[in-house]
Order: structure tokens, then C-alpha cells, then sequence
């Protein structure tokens, strides 16, 4: 039983004054007090109205750098979400990075799935999906395992398909700049 302000959960508020006039003196008053009622147990929450980040295995470790942050000279390491807002300027070895519209990443990252819907500008090596949306710009030394780029994502630099050493001698880099 949980104490909300010196009061047992199940304890009803008594009021001070019923609105009810006080009997007079030498009058009585037949007043019955309201039953008190035990609260009602809390509803499960529903699968619906839970909320999971697919990205994020449960456990997981995840930080968000917010909007009018910045975070200069860093390496980040053992993280298993970036989610950038603000700004960083890192190195980065990590599972996944989201890059917020508004968000800016400046640096190098190692990273298994990256989500770029603001700026990234650096060397960016994905070692399985590179997403590039709308809004994004990804300049640099840019590798990826497989490439997404929606109408009006931007990528430019030397760009390799294949990660690690042996994707580029597969497929050399072409120094190249799209715009979708």
C-alpha cells in the first residue's frame, strides 16, 4: 500500500464541511458517512498503447545529444543508439546512429545502421544499411553494406559499396556527388 501525502491509498478524503447546516444545540443529526471503497485496480497497459524503439534491443544503451547541445572531442564507444539533435563532433563506434533534421555529426563513425535525416560530414563507414532521408546530406569517405537515399537525400565524397578493406578493392571508390 503506497502513502500519497500522509494518507493510505485506500482511504477516501473526508470532507471539512458536507454543505449540510450544523445541528443547534440540544438538536442531533443523523449523518451517515460516505462507504469507503477500496481503489480500483489499474489496467494493464495494452500491446497498443506500449511502446518498444526497434532499434534499441531492451537493455540496450542509448544516448540522445538534444537540440541546442553540443558535444565536442568525444569518442564514443559501447553505445548502442546515437540519436543526434544538436550537435557532435566525435569519433564513434557504435550500432546505430539517428541524425535528427536539425541534428549535425562531424567526425568518424563505425556503425552498423545509420538513419541520416540532417548532416553528416566526415568518414562514415556502415557496415550494413546507410538510410539517407529527404532531408539528409552525408559528405566524406562514406562505405556502406546497402544504400537507401530518398528523393532529395544528398551524398557526396568518395563513396565505396562494401564495407572493410576488402569491399574496396571490390569496388574501387569513385569520388562522386548525387542528389536524388
Amino acid at each position: 500500500m503506497a502513502l500519497h501525502f500522509g494518507k493510505r491509498e485506500f482511504e477516501q478524503p473526508r470532507p471539512m464541511n458536507s454543505g449540510m447546516a450544523t445541528p443547534r444545540h440540544g438538536q442531533s443529526a443523523a449523518v451517515t458517512p460516505p462507504p469507503i471503497t477500496p481503489p480500483a485496480a489499474e489496467p494493464e497497459p495494452t500491446p497498443a498503447a506500449t511502446t518498444t524503439n526497434t532499434t534499441t534491443p531492451e537493455g540496450g544503451s542509448k544516448l540522445t545529444v538534444g537540440p541546442n547541445i553540443k558535444l565536442k572531442g568525444v569518442e564514443i564507444t559501447d553505445c548502442d543508439t546515437l540519436v543526434v539533435e544538436g550537435t557532435v563532433e566525435a569519433t564513434m563506434d557504435s550500432r546505430v546512429i539517428q541524425i535528427a533534421e536539425q541534428g549535425a555529426f562531424k567526425g568518424s563513425a563505425e556503425i552498423d545502421i545509420a538513419e541520416i535525416r540532417g548532416s553528416f560530414e566526415g568518414n562514415l563507414n556502415v557496415r550494413q544499411k546507410l538510410v539517407i532521408h529527404a532531408t539528409g546530406r552525408v559528405t566524406g569517405h562514406v562505405r556502406y553494406g546497402r544504400l537507401v537515399i530518398e528523393e532529395g537525400g544528398q551524398i557526396a565524397g568518395e563513396i565505396a559499396c562494401g564495407p572493410g578493406a576488402a569491399g574496396a578493392k571490390a569496388h574501387p571508390p569513385k569520388s562522386v556527388a548525387l542528389a536524388a
